[in-house]
């Protein structure tokens, strides 16, 4: 299918803020918009809308500077990978979870890979071993960012694909 994405970021003060109009053309003539980096609720989050997170608690967040040129410069995550474990206690407070050990992990909405933030809007608990879990969406996010580094989608329609559509690329 062809995409044609037309993006428009709006970045707001002192704040990962980003207004992302996604605009497919194609029979449909779908349009989606998405408020990035904006959270209307910080406790009581469920993985209720699984394989996909709680999008009030985590509605994705992105490095406005993350371009195309950046992240596929081999090594790029290790400059910007950081994310404390008092985040990560965080994180599991606010979907009223116990971390347990390889049973789920903190992780990234939008990659890290694709321009994803660690701000608190870009991370959620994610599942091990399910059919959706984590390491399933690890290959999604490795094959969205070849795609986007060879140029057959934007960075833009990759953000947008992880955090709402990932599982259409299994």
């Amino acid at each position: 299918m062809k995409w044609v994405l037309i993006i428009l970021l709006l970045l707001l003060t002192g704040c990962a803020r980003h207004e992302i109009i996604v605009v497919y053309q194609n029979s449909t003539n779908y349009i989606a918009t998405d408020t990035l980096g904006v959270r209307t609720q910080t406790s009581g989050c469920t993985l209720n809308n699984w394989p996909y997170p709680d999008y009030n608690c985590t509605p994705g967040a992105i490095i406005p500077t993350a371009t195309k040129e950046v992240v596929c410069v081999s090594g790029y995550t290790k400059t910007v990978r950081n994310v404390p474990d008092a985040l990560n206690a965080q994180v599991y407070a606010e979907y009223n979870l116990v971390k347990v050990p390889y049973a789920n992990e903190v992780d990234h909405l939008i990659s890290l890979e694709l321009g994803g933030s660690n701000d608190i809007a870009n991370l959620w608990p994610e599942k091990y071993n399910d059919t959706y879990g984590a390491r399933v969406k690890d290959r999604v996010e490795n094959t969205l960012h070849a795609k986007v580094c060879s140029g057959e989608i934007t960075l833009s329609e990759a953000q947008y694909q992880i955090a709402h559509n990932w599982t259409a690329w299994i």
